[in-house]
């Protein structure tokens, strides 16, 4: 089966998801997926829809072991292939799903992250995401009342698995999160407004 359009996967997002913070959430990780599939020349496209789905099922079935494990079977039943499916499931730990593919490794290591790095966003004077810097996410990281559903473990985990460094990674994903700083209302804000 072919993948579908964006414009579909979009349609399952907003059927499954209401909550503006996860479809937020959802477009960060699309956009942190599109731009390493850029960068390792895969397909982007289909990295794309893989981070725009990844969650797209949690709203409704927000608990261990349901998500993504649900998600995964709707996926099934409308026909995504398996390797899209099996890239979904490996971004959570008690799915047994081990990430072997490139596609699979960058998922885990910027789900999280793409969290975080709105979180720091979202404390700044500005709420500018452009304004993230890797300093700023190390310091706000070791605050452990900070954002503390983000979990740390998995971010470090994600950037071993990928192999690259703190600083280039969080520099990374923070560009590719500007590049849609509209969509995400973190392009920043007029002082007063």
């Amino acid at each position: 089966m072919s993948l579908p359009t964006r414009e579909e996967a979009l349609a399952l997002l907003h059927e499954y998801t209401k909550n503006e913070g996860l479809r937020k959430h959802a477009y960060a990780v699309e956009a942190a997926m599109r731009a390493y599939a850029k960068k390792y020349g895969e397909n982007e496209d289909e990295w794309g829809l893989i981070g725009l789905l990844h969650d797209f099922d949690y709203e409704k079935y927000p608990t261990i072991p349901d998500h993504p494990m649900k998600g995964s079977e709707i996926l099934l039943e409308k026909g995504y292939p398996e390797d899209f499916r099996r890239a979904i499931l490996s971004h959570a730990e008690h799915t047994g799903v081990s990430r072997e593919r490139l596609v699979e490794k960058v998922l885990f290591a910027v789900d999280e992250l793409c969290g975080f790095i709105t979180a720091v966003a979202l404390v700044r004077p500005s709420k500018a995401v452009a304004e993230v810097v890797p300093k700023s996410v190390k310091k706000k990281l070791k605050d452990k009342a900070f954002a503390r559903s983000v979990s740390r473990e998995d971010i470090q985990q994600g950037i071993e698995g990928l192999g690259v460094e703190f600083n280039d990674h969080v520099a990374f994903v923070t560009e590719a999160m500007t590049g849609i700083a509209a969509i995400l209302e973190l392009g920043g804000q007029t002082p007063g407004a």
